[in-house]
């Protein structure tokens, strides 16, 4: 099997490390196609108006200088002229990516991207929200939940979103497969000030969002200690609403 990994963390964060050491358990053919530098919050963007570098960091692993949907394409237009990859993985990020935040996500971006391209794909998201940088759960659990997906089979144009809890591997209570869940709408603080030469500017923060914990979300799954995993598909249209919105045109 052939394996692209890659992130929105950018090619030396620690979680695509971890990541290639539990992809190296399914396979001996894995390759990285990163962004160079941290593109968090980057979602579904690609880059048109400069151009886009890619760079050799060792044996099968590159850097792309633009955002995750970038390396993703990059990799599968250059990288794979023989042979695409089976399977696309993105993380494991540094941070849940969970509910509706999923639609600002590079992580989740990423997958989507090889999804399109027909090429099943799962993306990983590790929970920290004291703010250190720990992987214990996904360091634990995370080959035996990429062994299961990676022998399932999945629908064209489909991904895999999961989210480890932030707690020690031994403390993780299961998986739960789950549906996507939706914040209460709060995108955190907006700090505004001026630069050295007197010109304002304005900078988003970050701060946990209050929502409600509905029964059989990936929140709750989450909050609960399991492990949440949730099929996305790349389909956004609302089908139910399709007739009744048709009748308003109808002559």
């Amino acid at each position: 099997m052939r394996i692209l990994l890659t992130n929105d963390d950018g090619i030396h964060a620690p979680g695509l490390h971890l990541l290639e050491k539990l992809a190296a358990s399914l396979s001996d053919d894995v390759w990285v196609c990163a962004p160079a530098e941290e593109q968090s919050g980057a979602g579904h963007s690609l880059t048109l108006h400069m151009p886009v570098r890619l760079r050799e960091h060792g044996h099968q692993r590159f850097a792309v200088t633009g955002t995750p949907t970038d390396a993703v394409n990059l990799a599968l237009r250059k990288l794979f002229a023989d042979r695409k990859p089976d399977l696309v993985i993105s993380g494991i990020n540094a941070g849940e990516n969970l509910a509706d935040d999923i639609t600002y996500s590079g992580t989740i971006s990423a997958a989507m991207e090889g999804a399109l391209a027909g090429i099943p794909a799962i993306a990983l998201s590790q929970t920290m929200r004291d703010g250190e940088r720990d992987y214990a759960a996904a360091a634990g659990w995370g080959e035996r939940v990429l062994r299961v997906l990676a022998g399932t089979a999945m629908a064209r144009r489909t991904l895999v979103n999961v989210n480890f809890p932030d707690v020690a591997a031994d403390a993780v209570k299961g998986v739960r497969v789950v549906r996507q869940g939706f914040h209460d709408y709060d995108r955190g603080s907006l700090i505004e000030s001026l630069d050295p030469r007197g010109r304002p500017y304005f900078w988003f923060g970050l701060q946990d969002a209050e929502h409600t914990l509905d029964h059989g979300t990936d929140l709750e799954a989450v909050e609960d200690g399991y492990i949440s995993v949730t099929p996305l598909h790349v389909d956004l249209t609302h089908y139910s609403a399709m007739d009744a919105l048709a009748a308003r045109f109808a002559p």
